[in-house]
């Protein structure tokens, strides 16, 4: 269950986390803003928006914020240095890939089949890798 909190104080009747204001449970945390350092942030941005369709707004000065189709986040153990990665996920590898070659996208890894789901990488413009994969995993409700 999501961590949340309300306008009123605990009322103790509810899992860790969780309060209820009015019969109305408030999420904490309501997003994620993912920060992609860029050394060819225009055409990235151009890429963002033309290739992939995402749609954005202008916070001010040509800046642009990207919608996102919802998120999930997994926390993964590791015994290397701790760091965060970045997949899309789509709903069909193949086609998928087949629409961003056609629109001239660098498919920069051979799919493979991780059991959790079907993986292979983008090229952005700026020369950046992005993580594509179609999951095989059960995804969280609303997904």
């Amino acid at each position: 269950m999501p961590a949340r909190c309300a306008r009123s104080a605990w009322n103790g009747a509810l899992p860790l986390g969780v309060a209820r204001f009015r019969k109305e449970v408030v999420a904490m945390i309501n997003g994620a803003h993912l920060l992609l350092f860029s050394r060819d942030a225009e055409r990235d941005r151009a890429f963002l928006r033309d290739v992939l369709g995402f749609e954005s707004v202008d916070a001010g000065g040509g800046w642009l914020i990207f919608g996102l189709p919802p998120a999930e986040l997994a926390t993964h153990p590791t015994h290397e240095e701790p760091t965060c990665q970045l997949y899309l996920m789509c709903d069909d590898i193949a086609v998928t890939i087949g629409e961003l070659q056609e629109s001239g996208v660098e498919i920069t890894r051979p799919v493979s089949n991780e059991g959790w789901g079907l993986l292979t990488a983008l090229r952005l413009p700026s020369g950046a890798e992005i993580g594509l994969y179609e999951p095989k995993h059960p995804r969280p409700a609303g997904m």
